[in-house]
């Protein structure tokens, strides 16, 4: 073997497991297509998903309520414990096999009441759909691998990033695994909105 391919190799064997997250992505898509909610249950870790729901979910809260930015610091923390507190159920609702399947069908949770209807782009198609190993380029080019064991993909690739869902997929005892969803902006204003409702019933 000549010395110069030895580089070579090591490109390719890179480029070849930066693949290997999209073949799980694929059939994660297929499940969801399928709506089989065994199979996300098995590649979707639910205490990580939850924990990054309630810190999202408790941040949208914050930045919409106009006392924030003014308030002492036992003020913000007050309000930053009432936030997470919220949040919680919110999360519970969103992070369940079947609700991860609607999220990630369209891009839009319509099981659970964010108050208006989902936006009709939203209803339309643009969540994880893989019809084909062709389809794979655009997520391929959507996709951010941070480390060994990390890759961040944006859902749907073609939208804007603020109207992505940026899942986040790692490694674990052989298998890649959804540790994360990041909400698009969408999403974090209508559950900001949702708990403007909530504390305007609570006052």
């Amino acid at each position: 073997m000549r010395w110069w391919s030895i580089p070579i190799l090591l490109v390719l064997g890179w480029f070849a497991y930066t693949l290997t997250p999209l073949w799980a992505l694929y059939d994660i898509a297929r499940a969801v297509q399928a709506h089989d909610t065994d199979y996300i249950a098995q590649h979707v870790n639910f205490r990580s998903l939850r924990l990054s729901v309630i810190r999202q979910a408790a941040a949208a809260a914050q930045t919409r309520d106009p006392a924030t930015p003014d308030a002492e610091p036992r003020e913000r923390q007050r309000i930053a414990e009432a936030a997470a507190g919220l949040a919680i159920p919110i999360a519970e609702a969103l992070v369940t096999p079947r609700t991860v399947v609607d999220l990630l069908d369209d891009g839009w949770p319509q099981s659970v009441e964010l108050g208006r209807d989902a936006p009709e782009e939203k209803a339309a198609g643009g969540g994880l759909r893989i019809d084909s190993f062709r389809r794979l380029i655009p997520f391929y080019l959507a996709s951010e691998m941070r480390g060994f064991r990390t890759v961040v993909v944006g859902v749907p690739p073609e939208a804007g990033r603020d109207r992505r869902l940026r899942i986040r997929l790692r490694l674990r005892a052989w298998t890649w695994r959804i540790v994360d969803i990041e909400l698009n902006d969408e999403l974090r204003e209508r559950i900001a909105q949702a708990f403007a409702r909530t504390g305007a019933k609570a006052r």
